[in-house]
């Protein structure tokens, strides 16, 4: 199958993210630091790659999109100035948008978790994140022994600490929601 370069994709990502996945040039920085590449169906460089192809249906049911940590090890890496974790996310939020089903369904629970989580703490509290997608996702004590064990050697805290300021955080979130 030959692919040739489709320019409305890139142009939506750019729209939505800012960033220019045409100025890719494929070295594969991004994919070589990326901590989760091992897990990934697409790696990061790829996924650059087809933006450009305009394959936006085999990005937005990857589960690449999904695994990403935005960690951004992968745009301090590139050398063009990409940011390629903004562009994931950016496809990520459009899967989200379009109801595209991703390959693990609960993925979408846990972001939903997680950044719910952020917008009412203003930070992450990790019993709040699983106790909200445990009961969430129905799967409430397969981990029970685990958090168990994590509480007793101090490594999360049942109360969570809740940012002084966090109607900013909530700003945000509402700001981007607009």
């Amino acid at each position: 199958m030959i692919h040739t370069l489709s320019t409305s994709l890139d142009r939506e990502i750019e729209e939505r993210s800012g960033e220019k996945a045409r100025l890719c040039y494929q070295c594969g920085k991004c994919s070589t630091g990326c901590l989760f590449n091992f897990a990934m169906d697409i790696l990061p460089h790829q996924v650059m790659k087809l933006i450009q192809y305009g394959q936006k249906e085999r990005l937005l049911s990857s589960g690449t999109i999904w695994i990403c940590a935005s960690c951004e090890t992968c745009s301090v890496r590139c050398p063009n100035g990409i940011e390629v974790s903004r562009v994931i996310d950016t496809l990520r939020e459009m899967a989200l948008r379009e109801g595209v089903k991703p390959a693990h369904k609960s993925i979408p629970l846990f972001h939903r978790c997680f950044l719910g989580n952020i917008a009412a703490t203003g930070r992450i509290s990790e019993p709040i994140l699983m106790g909200s997608y445990k009961t969430l996702s129905g799967d409430l004590f397969s981990d029970i022994g685990l958090a168990f064990n994590m509480l007793a050697k101090g490594k999360i805290k049942i109360i969570p600490e809740v940012m002084r300021r966090r109607e900013e955080v909530r700003k945000i979130f509402k700001e981007t929601k607009k």
